[in-house]
């Protein structure tokens, strides 16, 4: 077989429809399109997605509300009855917490809040600490330290 021998198979190729060209062509008159109406007309058909009077899916769909801020940051909240489980005297850093499996995302930086009792002597390395966890943390013994994020 050399190059001038090869042609596609039988029904591959199909020469295209011809409309509109009279009635013994099989396509004349209406050309396919129907008798009136929008999609009858030159020009003339819906564009992408109507729906014909329905309320269009794109504004059934509720996530395009409303304002999302695109610099807020999101923060992993630990709370102190969290801690209990953490010996004496270690140092609490977003690490050791993401280690422990307390984080949501270790990426976003981590606020400690004041629900529950401290029993243990903690230094903490945190982002963001309430006053009241940081009064607990302190009467407790322990060390409140500030990180930037």
């Amino acid at each position: 077989m050399k190059l001038h021998d090869l042609k596609p198979n039988d029904g591959a190729k199909k020469s295209r429809k011809r409309v509109g060209r009279g009635i013994s062509a099989g396509q004349g008159k209406t050309a396919g399109r129907g008798t009136k109406g929008q999609g009858a007309r030159a020009g003339g058909g819906t564009r992408l997605y109507h729906q014909g009077g329905n309320l269009p899916f794109y504004r059934r769909l509720p996530f395009k509300r409303g304002f999302n801020p695109p610099f807020s940051v999101e923060w992993n909240e630990v709370n102190l009855d969290q801690l209990e489980g953490f010996p004496a005297n270690s140092v609490i850093t977003p690490e050791t917490l993401a280690a422990a499996r307390l984080l949501r995302n270790p990426d976003n930086p981590v606020v400690l809040l004041g629900r529950g009792e401290l029993s243990v002597k903690l230094n903490v390395r945190l982002h963001r600490v309430s006053k009241g966890a940081q009064a607990k943390i302190e009467k407790a013994g322990g060390k409140v330290e500030i990180i930037e994020a």
